[in-house]
């Protein structure tokens, strides 16, 4: 029995330098055409483009071409083309998937090497798990600066329209003052706009991604006033004091929710660290429940236990404004 989980692993390993090479070395669609080619590489300025790429780039452009073609180039789901751009990420969801599915080879592999094919399957589906709270981590910290940056984006909007600038030269001019992510997604409305979309509908669409109540009551307040007319400086104004003050007040709930938070945050870690301390401490104790199929299963009815814990007490101290 001692031998299985090491074979197993062997043959994992087999397996995906197998997928590795047929991926590299099988015979790759030609994207230019012969006679194109011919002129650019007959061409000094174009003798880079000649180059054979290599072995990595070859690798993991073709595995992207087909995350690509399984999932299409938005991706799907929770690691979707505005997953990615919520969390600020330049990179596209295909790319993403196949760093997950590396990540995943990685960690099956060297768990199987450290305690056999259990292991080895639970850290291989831990991977995903851990791009996915990436994302959402990243995102939510992004919606926080975003939301901290909106007091000081009306004021310098209504300063930019009491100088007798337009709306949208307004934004491009805030685009320039802020750092990210506000400077990147007023430079996404200008650009869109200049592609000839609606500002209006550029604005809720970036609330929307952002998940701010109040950069929507921004494109409200223009859209409004280019309906109707007025002084849109002063009822930027009066949006911006009322952003300052659900500011103030999501600070306070949050000073007070501070210590809630922080004892859900070590409960959640609680078993892992204690795991962790075990498995050092004396690996065969700890290594059962990797080996064995009722360890195995008391591990998956603990994973679902824990993640409805977590869930209820992230509901319990999130509060919405």
């Amino acid at each position: 029995m001692g031998m299985l989980p090491i074979a197993a692993g062997i043959a994992a390993w087999l397996a995906a330098v197998l997928v590795l090479l047929f991926t590299v070395y099988r015979p790759a669609s030609a994207e230019i055409s012969r006679e194109r080619r011919k002129r650019l590489t007959g061409r000094p300025a174009f003798a880079g483009l000649a180059r054979p790429a290599s072995l990595l780039t070859r690798f993991s452009g073709a595995a992207v071409g087909v995350a690509e073609r399984t999932v299409g180039t938005s991706g799907r789901g929770l690691f979707s083309q505005e997953a990615m751009q919520g969390a600020g990420l330049k990179i596209s969801p295909a790319e993403f998937l196949v760093l997950l599915a590396a990540g995943a080879v990685v960690a099956a592999l060297l768990g199987t090497a450290l305690n056999g094919l259990g292991l080895g399957l639970v850290l291989a589906l831990l991977v995903p798990l851990a791009g996915w709270l990436v994302l959402t981590v990243l995102r939510e910290k992004r919606r926080t600066k975003f939301g901290l940056q909106l007091p000081d984006l009306v004021l310098t909007l209504a300063g930019s329209l009491r100088a007798g600038h337009s709306v949208m030269r307004a934004i491009d001019s805030a685009a320039e003052e802020f750092d990210a992510p506000m400077s990147e997604e007023l430079a996404r409305i200008v650009n869109e706009v200049r592609m000839g979309r609606n500002p209006e509908e550029t604005m809720v669409e970036t609330a929307r991604r952002m998940d701010s109540d109040d950069f929507s009551w921004i494109a409200e307040a223009i859209q409004i006033n280019r309906e109707v007319g007025g002084d849109l400086s002063q009822v930027l104004d009066q949006v911006g004091d009322t952003i300052r003050e659900r500011a103030q007040i999501k600070g306070q709930v949050r000073a007070l929710s501070a210590e809630g938070k922080m004892s859900a945050y070590i409960l959640i870690a609680l078993p892992f660290g204690i795991s962790g301390v075990l498995y050092v401490m004396n690996p065969d104790y700890l290594g059962t429940l990797f080996s064995h199929p009722l360890g195995l299963a008391m591990l998956a009815v603990g994973g679902i236990m824990l993640a409805i814990g977590s869930f209820w007490m992230s509901r319990m101290i999130k509060i919405k404004f």
